[in-house]
């Protein structure tokens, strides 16, 4: 359990400091240079790799932590470091603990889970292949269906000399898109249900703008893999990967598992319970507390259950999701006073942003709703950013599960189908990215995957806007 031992130790507390901080801090003071280190550390995921790839890859957490100090000292020099440690201590209690445990509950049950044998990818067993991670994403999450089939279906195209996109619109389907329907979906649903937001609730909004969105990435993936596929010389003329045992599954028992991971997700939801605990400041429910030591358990037992062979197989590592979470801590870090001052509204220094989304008689526009939470999704992670907008609509969910359910259909469709924008959008991208890269796949630059995402999501994304949040 490396990566629950180091979260808790060093990333949990500079990780999501900023729900808390950014309720303490008034926006309206604030400056927008306090936003600078947060594009700092953007600027340098996205140029670092391309102009010092060898620095980058044995220095990227220092360059994380750096831009992470270069705000916490000021932070704290200038706001107190009492309440800066109260912030923390609710952030990291109210919303981190969950989140994270979840995330390496799903990443370590999946990364049990071996599909043996030699597939051959083919666009319709590669089309096949991302249909079934969109209906998983949305059962054993995100980041389970990706680390789940994204080794196989590199495996499968191992024989191919174009395999790039195959990768990216993984990310767009898989990695998104797939897991808009339940809170085990998405991180941005799942701080939804910690809010109170139903379970199922989800699934009955968006469904038809899920269903037209992958079923669409699925119709051009096929038509643009089928291209490559039938060009001269796309296929190598020995395959690395040569055909072995029948198609199975090796460590099949870990399925059980995430059967057990959606029980104490849906259990924590509909169990209410009036006993409470202060931890540092904050009050814990008793159904939150058991959903979270149930989780740890589940990470636990797969790790013990699971045949060594299994992970060597699957080529299972922390790495990639360390590498996550270590960058993602410099992220939530710097972007406290971003949220703060997002938060401030219209008196605050991006009240542009905040007027955007309201109409001249003072009702939400769903439509700029969609938009504002997925523009910034695309860069500032899509779970505070569902959080920003899900108080700027009130933060009150049975009015946003009913008067305003087209407000909070809007807020989740663009948290989920716009984190697919950027590398950064969501944590599976980035993971996804680090897998293929280390089997030798060459992915797209930071930018360069914009323009793979500029090019087939933008124009899905204004089709859903004028058919659905008008």
């Amino acid at each position: 359990m490396k990566l629950i031992r180091w979260a808790l130790a060093s990333a949990l507390p500079l990780a999501w400091p900023q729900l808390a901080a950014a309720a303490e801090l008034d926006g309206k003071q604030l400056s927008a240079l306090w936003g600078l280190p947060f594009a700092g550390i953007l600027l340098s995921i996205a140029v670092l790799p391309l102009l010092a790839p060898r620095f980058w890859h044995h220095h990227f957490g220092k360059v994380s932590a750096a831009w992470a100090l270069a705000f916490l000292i000021p932070f704290g020099l200038m706001f107190g470091l009492p309440t800066a440690g109260i912030s923390f201590a609710h952030a990291l209690v109210a919303e981190y603990i969950p989140f994270v445990i979840l995330l390496t509950a799903l990443f370590a049950v999946s990364g049990g889970i071996y599909i043996r044998g030699n597939l051959h990818g083919s666009p319709g067993l590669n089309t096949a292949i991302l249909a079934i991670g969109a209906v998983l994403a949305s059962l054993m999450g995100t980041t389970g269906a990706s680390m789940l089939l994204i080794r196989p279906l590199i495996r499968a195209n191992d024989n191919r000399r174009h395999k790039a996109h195959v990768v990216v619109f993984f990310i767009f389907i898989v990695s998104n898109a797939g897991g808009s329907l339940t809170p085990l979906g998405d991180p941005p649903l799942f701080l939804g249900f910690l809010k109170g937001v139903d379970f199922f609730w989800t699934v009955k909004q968006i469904f038809p703008e899920t269903l037209f969105l992958v079923g669409v990435l699925l119709a051009i993936f096929y038509a643009l893999d089928s291209w490559f596929y039938h060009r001269r010389e796309e296929l190598l003329p020995v395959d690395p990967t040569p055909d072995s045992r029948a198609i199975g599954f090796d460590g099949a028992r870990n399925f059980w598992l995430l059967a057990v991971i959606m029980g104490l997700v849906l259990l924590s939801g509909v169990w209410k319970s009036p006993v409470a605990f202060n931890i540092a400041g904050t009050e814990v429910g008793l159904p939150g507390l058991v959903r979270d030591l149930g989780l740890i358990v589940v990470a636990w037992l797969s790790i013990r259950i699971t045949p060594a062979a299994v992970h060597e197989d699957n080529q299972f590592s922390w790495g990639p999701m360390l590498e996550v979470a270590k960058l993602f801590a410099g992220i939530f870090l710097t972007i406290i006073p971003v949220i703060a001052m997002l938060r401030a509204g219209v008196d605050g220094p991006f009240g542009a942003v905040v007027s955007a989304v309201t109409r001249p008689d003072g009702s939400p526009d769903p439509a700029m709703y969609f938009w504002a939470t997925g523009a910034l999704s695309s860069f500032l992670d899509n779970a505070p950013t569902y959080l920003v907008f899900f108080n700027t609509a009130g933060g009150d969910p049975q009015a946003l599960m009913t008067t305003f359910a087209p407000t909070l259909a809007a807020i989740s469709a663009g948290a989920v189908f716009m984190g697919a924008n950027t590398y950064i959008g969501n944590a599976p991208n980035l993971m996804v990215k680090a897998i293929a890269e280390e089997r030798g796949v060459k992915m797209p630059s930071f930018f360069g995957y914009m323009a793979w995402s500029g090019a087939v999501l933008i124009p899905l994304f204004i089709a859903i806007t004028f058919i659905w949040f008008r």
